[in-house]
């Protein structure tokens, strides 16, 4: 009978850790969406002063164009040398072209492109406005009658819709170059054949998905650094829990989402 009670008891307990954190889940879920369409509502006012804007564009693209093409160019060399090593014997190499230009164009030149920006510059986005945050200057805007997400948090999400399409073209262009260095050096194709099946089986359709999925990854970048840096807690702890928190969701929503659009717009 005690055990029985104890584990009444138990069970109890547990269920109202549930409920409470489900409670605060639910709360920081409508706390986020409702930061998403004060987000949206200030982006007019982004495009009609466009300095801040290009600042931010500046920032998050020109600046990350060195680590994109880093990853991406060993990215697509991988992907050409396990593509070669799949196909041998079974598979004519002049598909390679075609295997490697359709999973950059698709998934890895938009993924791995998010996932670096998201690294770089989510949580930076998250430190600084959470540094901000810590040191009342986001109170001390709102005193003065200035909109923290008109002026801080619009622009960094314009930006990060226009950078991530245009980082994921470079990054797409760097993979290809990276994918045919490995076939002609080591694998013996030609340029013009490897190209041949870049080209065999391409689709405008393709570069305007991976383009899109490119943009909903950059707003997700920018909507997570910049929510979790307002919403940083207290001290120097705070603000690194912001930028650790920044990555993961964004990471997560990146990976969810590209899924998602992939079911969704590929036949």
């Amino acid at each position: 009978m005690r055990m029985l009670t104890a584990l009444d008891a138990r069970m109890i307990t547990l269920g109202l850790r549930a409920q409470k954190v489900l409670d605060k889940a639910f709360v920081e879920t409508w706390r986020f969406l409702r930061f998403c369409v004060s987000v949206g509502v200030a982006l007019p006012s982004s495009v009609r002063h466009p300095r801040s804007m290009l600042e931010q564009l500046m920032w998050i693209g020109a600046s990350s164009l060195p680590l994109v093409a880093f990853i991406s160019l060993f990215s697509g060399a991988v992907a050409a040398w396990q593509a070669a090593h799949n196909f041998a014997d079974y598979v004519p190499l002049r598909y390679v072209g075609s295997a490697v230009g359709k999973s950059v164009m698709l998934e890895l030149g938009p993924v791995l492109t998010a996932i670096v920006v998201a690294g770089r510059a989510g949580a930076a986005m998250a430190a600084e406005l959470g540094t901000m945050t810590v040191t009342e200057q986001i109170d001390a805007m709102r005193a003065l009658g200035l909109h923290p997400v008109r002026i801080l948090i619009a622009p960094r999400f314009l930006a990060s819709l226009i950078a991530l399409p245009l980082l994921t073209i470079w990054s797409a262009l760097v993979a290809l170059l990276g994918a045919l260095a490995v076939v002609t050096l080591f694998n013996g194709l030609t340029p013009e054949t490897f190209f041949f099946g870049v080209r065999l089986f391409y689709a405008d359709r393709d570069l305007f998905v991976g383009l899109l999925k490119a943009a909903v990854f950059g707003g997700w970048i920018a909507l997570f650094g910049c929510w979790f840096g307002i919403s940083s807690g207290r001290g120097a702890e705070g603000v690194g829990r912001a930028a650790m928190s920044a990555v993961v969701w964004s990471n997560t929503a990146i990976l969810v989402s590209g899924f998602v659009l992939s079911k969704l717009l590929l036949p």
